[in-house]
């Protein structure tokens, strides 16, 4: 997985919903490609090119162990929720790579955004040019804190 679009520089309290209409607007902001579609999470509403998953329904994987959905919906819940899973996983992996994203930083602002971006580039040359990454045969901090959230593909 790569990144394909990048806006550091917001603080951390700043609500996802803002940061996504920052983006959007900008002149050589967010763009989605016809026929596309971005995933967002419960936070956001479904709007035009962002899927969310449906309200009202089990949304989570943990919430479906050992249970199989009764509904379009709940169907449409697990698959979302298992490719948010995947995108999580690959900030996982950008942390992994780069330490210094997964701390507390100190410098000015306009470092952090470069160091950011600069990390970003280097995970996409990585992904794309390095066909072993030993990091992804790792299993990450944050997979501990998502025990349970896994589902078994029934493919």
């Amino acid at each position: 997985m790569q990144f394909i679009y990048v806006l550091p520089g917001w603080e951390g309290s700043v609500h996802d919903g803002r940061v996504l209409r920052d983006a959007i607007i900008r002149p050589d902001g967010l763009k989605v490609p016809q026929g596309c579609y971005y995933l967002v999470d419960s936070g956001y509403y479904n709007v035009d090119r962002f899927l969310a998953p449906f309200r009202g329904q089990r949304c989570h994987l943990n919430k479906f162990h050992d249970h199989r959905p009764h509904t379009a919906e709940e169907y449409f819940n697990i698959k979302h929720s298992k490719a948010i899973n995947m995108i999580e996983r690959c900030f996982g992996l950008l942390k992994g790579q780069w330490k210094t994203l997964a701390s507390q930083s100190f410098l000015p602002i306009e470092t952090q955004v470069c160091i950011i971006l600069a990390c970003c580039l280097l995970h996409n040359l990585i992904q794309k040019y390095i066909i072993f990454d030993p990091q992804e045969l790792e299993p990450l901090e944050e997979d501990n804190d998502m025990e349970g959230e896994h589902f078994e593909d029934d493919e």
